[in-house]
């Protein structure tokens, strides 16, 4: 199929066509390290070894390509495996990153204490900041690190302005769209040159598998990462790719409902006396509110608050709640709590990117929405009660 159709449609069907010799509806499952060869050199399918390929890793991908209405897709057994592979590709000793002052932690600590004792630099910068994103860039900058909607403070950043940056200094722009989706975001189309996922969160979406990809249209990028990934051997493997395709099929619908849950959660949040600041772009008291109209088709189903009794009370409510439940990762059917600070975020404690102490992080699920605003409404009393 091409990419011209519908993006449910595409989430269904690109990559998924029923198997030829029984019809069977579910392309099959290959769970083959190996692969009989018609002669010497003579590859059926260019199938050699699970390493170099798989047809249910390859079936992923044309998914995950045409997603975001790209060339290529490179599936990974994370999404840090993702972002390790394409950093190989990309940097050499010397060169430098500028990635801004609110990412997950997991990509800092790559960039800053796996790559830099290889000899790479890197600089926190305030991507809102026009100026000072252009600042930072140097003759040595080869990646501009760009996470929109952010983690775990939700800032929404202008991709196309930054990419126009960006460019005019022969800089390659990444976005990390974990968050957003390729349903409610579609970077690539607003000038980005690379696609980032850790398809563990929203896109495998039911929290029973790790994975990432790496999405872009440059021939000769995409070549360089599977040179890397194929060398150094972090693929995607039959299963969890299997997965992560069933999960894709319903990525519409859930997204839908994530973002109708968590607009609901956010405006509950809003009006409680305890709460200083609430971080949920689809809030119009948000400052990227407007620009993620613009940019986003959807607000997304994380939200992120700061609670005015400082870490205390952002503990005491993290550990009051029942169906949020306290775990790290997001982006799955259920509600998960999170404290960022000794959680998700603890690696960046005393650097730029440091989370406040009072801020919770919550990936909200598709539960049915009275049931998750009461559960916030009993963590406050209890909270109330734990402090007094």
């Amino acid at each position: 199929m091409t990419h011209s159709e519908g993006f449910a449609t595409r989430a269904i069907h690109a990559g998924q066509e029923f198997d030829p010799t029984t019809g069977a509806v579910i392309p099959p499952l290959y769970l083959t390290s190996t692969f009989v060869q018609a002669g010497m050199g003579q590859l059926r399918g260019g199938y050699e070894y699970s390493r170099g390929g798989n047809p249910t890793r390859t079936s992923l991908e044309t998914q995950m390509a045409a997603l975001d209405d790209a060339k290529h897709a490179i599936t990974f057994s994370s999404g840090l495996a993702a972002e390790d592979g394409l950093l190989r590709a990309i940097l050499r000793p010397g060169d430098h990153v500028v990635i801004g002052n609110d990412a997950y932690g997991g990509s800092y600590r790559l960039i800053s204490r796996v790559f830099g004792p290889w000899g790479i630099t890197h600089t926190v910068v305030d991507l809102g900041d026009a100026d000072a994103v252009a600042a930072a860039i140097t003759e040595n900058t080869k990646i501009l690190w760009v996470e929109t909607p952010s983690n775990p403070l939700l800032a929404i950043t202008d991709i196309a302005a930054l990419a126009e940056i960006a460019h005019a200094q022969d800089v390659r722009v990444l976005v990390d769209n974990t968050f957003a989706t390729p349903i409610l975001q579609q970077p690539l189309a607003l000038g980005a040159d690379i696609v980032v996922y850790s398809t563990t969160k929203y896109i495998g979406g039911h929290s029973d598998v790790i994975g990432g990809a790496i999405v872009l249209n440059d021939d000769e990028l995409a070549e360089a990462v599977r040179f890397q990934q194929f060398a150094v051997g972090a693929i995607s493997a039959p299963l969890e790719a299997w997965l992560t395709t069933r999960g894709i099929k319903t990525l519409p619908l859930r997204m839908r409902q994530h973002g109708e849950n968590a607009q609901a959660v956010a405006e509950l949040l809003e009006s409680r006396p305890e709460v200083e600041r609430v971080y949920y772009p689809g809030l119009e008291s948000h400052p990227g509110h407007e620009l993620a109209k613009k940019q986003m088709s959807g607000f997304g189903g994380m939200v992120s608050f700061a609670l005015r009794g400082g870490r205390e009370a952002a503990i005491a409510f993290a550990e009051s709640t029942e169906l949020f439940q306290l775990a790290e990762s997001l982006g799955g059917v259920e509600s998960l709590m999170n404290y960022p600070a000794l959680m998700t975020h603890a690696s960046v404690a005393g650097t730029e990117l440091a989370v406040p102490d009072n801020v919770l992080r919550l990936s909200v699920g598709v539960e049915d929405v009275a049931d998750l605003l009461a559960d916030m409404e009993r963590a406050f009393e209890r909270t109330a009660a734990r402090l007094a």
